[in-house]
């Protein structure tokens, strides 16, 4: 890599919300709200002003036009991942943008919140850090209640329905659904936070961030009568439920079907899954995505989990563009993340302890195919696995699960050790 590219500047404070651009914001966000015919419900926010955060789901861009006319018409400062900087930094600055490379451990970053605090305006934080993959709820940062009881201030939520169904992340070609919906709701007061502890904090934000876009979708009664509807389905479900087999599931039209053993499904106007011949193993998508994680979980904890594949990686150092670094092999095993270069130009390594979760892309800008995106403070490598044996949806859920079963192990460790000590105790 070029040592002379330009980094982004993540120290730099962050630019209060120009008064000048905020006409423009709500002539962005406004008719699309109103198009969509968006209900924004709020609940025990009568009284709620700045400063305070501002906790949202993320399914899709509309979400950032949902939050602002939630927001209305107050200040607001994003956190927004690197990507969305690129040739245009000063304009996502000026509307009160603050970067965030995804899945690190940002000290700086907790530095821009509080001075976003200090302000008087409010923090919007999408604290799952991407798109759900499947319309469900995805892992939250364990740091969370932590941050939120250090900036004392209250805590809003809002959860969006029908935002994935309306531009999946598997598919994210418009769907047109005219009616969604937003749920705005306040957490914790001020005074709320100084009795809760962290724990507890994080406990509620979990609770609240339980959604199902499908399921709200079939009680609503919403069809999607698009018959590309299935289209990039099988990049989120990628192990037949028929037959077990991995990587062999493709998606045309309305149809989800296995090359290996021929199973088709019909997923229906309303978004469930029908088989077209016998058992339908899984109606509901996340159901079917969730039995792949059990499935991920049974590979680790049998320790047999590992991927390795060559793979070409760009780098994205700052708000310029990626940066073609070459070739390399990408590995993700029991141990983390491994990536080498051909020439030992760039390399990368990422303990499991390390990462809680990890980003990934769906054929990323429509060109350049399925990556995974890893994380330091100064850079970010985007990793293209070559040939067709793995899946980025196994090895985000493989990420996610190596992380649980080393939290787990290491209590059940901690345990076993203070009943050693105990007992050692008792007998001297």
């Amino acid at each position: 890599m070029d040592d002379k590219a330009p980094r982004f500047d993540m120290a730099k404070p962050p630019v209060r919300q120009r008064l000048l651009l905020k006409p423009i914001i709500w002539l962005l966000c406004f008719p699309s709200v109103w198009l969509r015919r968006t209900k924004i419900t709020k609940i025990n926010c009568r009284g709620l002003k700045p400063p305070f955060i501002f906790l949202s789901s993320h399914n899709s861009f509309y979400d950032f036009k949902v939050a602002t006319a939630a927001l209305f018409p107050w200040r607001a400062n994003y956190v927004v991942a690197i990507d969305g900087f690129i040739k245009r930094e000063r304009l996502l600055r000026n509307v009160g943008g603050i970067c965030k490379r995804k899945f690190t451990s940002d000290v700086q970053l907790v530095r821009h919140i509080k001075r976003v605090i200090d302000n008087g305006d409010v923090i919007v934080i999408y604290p799952e850090a991407r798109y759900s993959l499947c319309g469900t709820a995805a892992v939250l940062p364990a740091s969370l209640g932590k941050l939120c009881k250090l900036m004392g201030v209250p805590v809003v939520s809002m959860i969006t329905y029908g935002h994935h169904i309306s531009s999946p992340f598997w598919n994210t070609k418009k769907r047109r659904v005219r009616r969604t919906e937003a749920v705005m709701k306040l957490l914790f007061s001020a005074e709320d936070l100084k009795k809760a502890t962290a724990e507890e904090i994080n406990d509620a934000i979990r609770a609240e961030f339980r959604y199902d876009d499908f399921a709200w979708q079939r009680e609503n009664g919403i069809r999607i009568a698009a018959p590309w509807r299935a289209e990039g389905l099988h990049k989120v479900l990628y192990k037949c439920a028929a037959c077990g087999e991995e990587f062999r599931m493709r998606s045309r039209g309305h149809l989800l079907y296995c090359a290996a053993c021929g199973k088709r499904w019909e997923m229906t106007e309303l978004g469930e899954l029908k088989a077209e011949k016998g058992e339908t193993e899984f109606s509901h998508i996340p159901d079917w995505y969730e039995w792949e994680r059990a499935e991920v979980r049974r590979e680790i904890e049998k320790g047999e989990y590992s991927f390795t594949a060559p793979c070409h990686v760009d780098s994205l150092p700052g708000s310029k563009g990626y940066i073609r670094l070459g070739m390399g092999s990408i590995t993700h095993d029991m141990a983390g993340f491994h990536l080498k270069s051909e020439n030992g130009s760039f390399g990368m390594e990422k303990t499991v302890p390390s990462l809680y979760s990890c980003h990934i892309e769906y054929e990323y800008l429509g060109k350049y195919g399925d990556c995974i995106d890893l994380n330091t403070l100064e850079d970010t490598y985007y990793i293209y696995p070559h040939g067709d044996k793995f899946s980025v949806t196994k090895i985000a859920l493989a990420t996610e699960e190596l992380y649980a079963h080393y939290r787990r192990t290491n209590m059940e460790r901690q345990g076993t050790q203070r009943r050693i000590d105990c007992q050692a105790n008792s007998e001297v």
